[in-house]
């Protein structure tokens, strides 16, 4: 019995005298779909014509009304006379410009499947295809995840065509290098490396360019997929990649040397080389005046801090060193515990394990009622919890604290890094108390100094130390400050306006 694949069994074969066989042969390549068309014509008379296409991903209209039109006029081709030619004559005066030929019969199913319509002509060697793919797309809107007071409002859909063309109107040069790739051996989705060729180091495009090629998968949905395959750390909080739905962000990145990857289908962009600091920046920081930048810059540094230790740190004191505390406060958390059944670390991992959940809740229900279900759950359960005696209210205003500071940060995904970091230290300061907390920030500056981007340290420009990126990292200088192109992108150009 052979084990061979009925797919590879399958010789695709043209017939060019009898192009009823291939169109046969299509449809049973297709395992002929109620959505496969076939109009059947005859050019001059005497000349037998099939015109194929997948009603479902094509414009039908503009095939009936534009190529079959043109296809069914009796005089255009009485002048020519040996049937290999009329292929050639057709695709001169055909009035499409996105045409190619071929006498593969298996490229002709696979651009089948990507919105071609296939023209098939009695006597011609090679089989026409035109592009009639539909323009369905979703309008440029404002960003879900990334909004800003001051500044563009418009984000990236899920068209590659459109997102391309948000960038072509901000980046109106020539040195803005496309390259274009289809990944996923079913999906053959295409994927879009960008760069400024005259900014970005080569080797930071040819280790993009690498890890892009080396992607081997059946399907690339979204660029998600393509941040797995092509990022350094697999197992790490952080990111090393910066994805982002604005086009502004991607702009300015590819202008300081970095480079973009979008896909198809997806309205998230990422970006690289990056480093830690990148993502406390906000796009707001760069449409503000330099020391308001600066403030909030510093609030989302030090909201950053609160979520992370603000509950190890709580947890830490009640439960071991509470001779650090006033002795004022200290009687007042003492009353607010009594009663409490549960030790502080398993009541601070109740209360934010629950917020979590609400959280959840919240983003998967229904938009008109996930607000309404995360606000009321919170205060509901939080003070049914404080009246029942579950937990104190001291902890209700740590969970409360750590999850507005989680809100500040800029990246959604950055936000998330934030949460699984309060669960590690937290742990930490329920097994040591304060000298766990030291010992989880020692591992977590050796860890982030382990990482790197794409050959860029992602501690830079502290570690190591650039003092000439120093002024966009925790401050943000005056523009005409900024003269020098950043270090750690390993910029071709060494000043702005070169």
């Amino acid at each position: 019995m052979s084990n061979q694949d009925p797919r590879q069994a399958q010789k695709p074969s043209y017939d060019r005298h009898n192009p009823s066989a291939f169109v046969d042969w299509l449809k049973d390549t297709l395992h002929d779909p109620p959505d496969l068309m076939i109009h059947s014509l005859v050019i001059t008379s005497d000349i037998p014509c099939y015109c194929v296409f997948l009603d479902t991903l094509t414009d039908k209209n503009k095939i009936e009304q534009e190529l079959l039109a043109f296809l069914s006029k009796t005089d255009s081709l009485e002048d020519v006379h040996e049937p290999k030619d009329r292929m050639a004559v057709i695709r001169k005066r055909i009035p499409f410009s996105s045409i190619a030929c071929t006498d593969d019969p298996k490229l002709c199913a696979d651009n089948l499947l990507k919105g071609y319509c296939l023209v098939v002509l009695c006597g011609s060697p090679e089989v026409m295809m035109i592009q009639m793919a539909q323009s369905s797309k979703r309008d440029v809107s404002e960003p879900l995840t990334e909004s800003t007071v001051r500044g563009p409002q418009l984000g990236f859909t899920e068209e590659l065509g459109s997102n391309l063309s948000l960038l072509r109107k901000r980046i109106k040069s020539v040195h803005l290098h496309i390259e274009q790739t289809a990944l996923g051996m079913e999906t053959e989705n295409h994927v879009a490396l960008l760069f400024m060729d005259d900014l970005a180091a080569d080797e930071v495009v040819e280790e993009f360019r690498k890890r892009l090629h080396a992607i081997k998968s059946d399907s690339v949905l979204d660029s998600a997929y393509v941040e797995e395959w092509i990022q350094d750390r697999t197992f790490s909080p952080f990111s090393t990649l910066l994805s982002t739905e604005r086009p502004d962000i991607v702009t300015a990145h590819l202008l300081e040397g970095g480079v973009a990857v979008i896909v198809d289908g997806s309205p998230i962009a990422l970006v690289g080389p990056i480093t830690l600091f990148q993502f406390f920046i906000a796009p707001e920081d760069y449409y503000q005046r330099a020391d308001i930048a600066t403030l909030l810059r510093w609030v989302r540094i030090l909201s950053f801090m609160l979520s992370i230790f603000v509950p190890a740190l709580y947890v830490a004191v009640v439960s071991y060193h509470q001779e650090l505390l006033p002795t004022s406060l200290l009687i007042s958390i003492a009353g607010q515990r009594e009663g409490v059944p549960f030790p502080a670390f398993v009541e601070a991992t109740i209360m934010m394990v629950t917020f979590e959940v609400l959280r959840e809740a919240g983003l998967r229900m229904p938009r008109i009622a996930g607000q309404a279900i995360s606000i009321v759950g919170a205060l509901v359960l939080g003070q049914a919890a404080v009246t029942a005696g579950l937990v104190s209210t001291a902890m209700v205003i740590v969970v409360a604290i750590t999850a507005i500071s989680n809100f500040v940060a800029p990246s959604y995904s950055f936000g998330i890094t934030q949460r699984l970091l309060q669960f590690f230290y937290l742990m930490m300061a329920g097994a040591m108390g304060l000298f766990g907390v030291l010992c989880g920030v020692l591992f977590t500056i050796v860890h982030l100094a382990s990482i790197k981007s794409f050959n860029v340290p992602y501690l830079s420009p502290i570690a190591p130390v650039v003092l000439s990126d120093w002024k966009d990292v925790l401050v943000r200088v005056p523009r005409p400050w900024m003269k020098n192109y950043p270090t750690e992108n390993h910029a071709k150009k060494g000043r702005r306006g070169l």
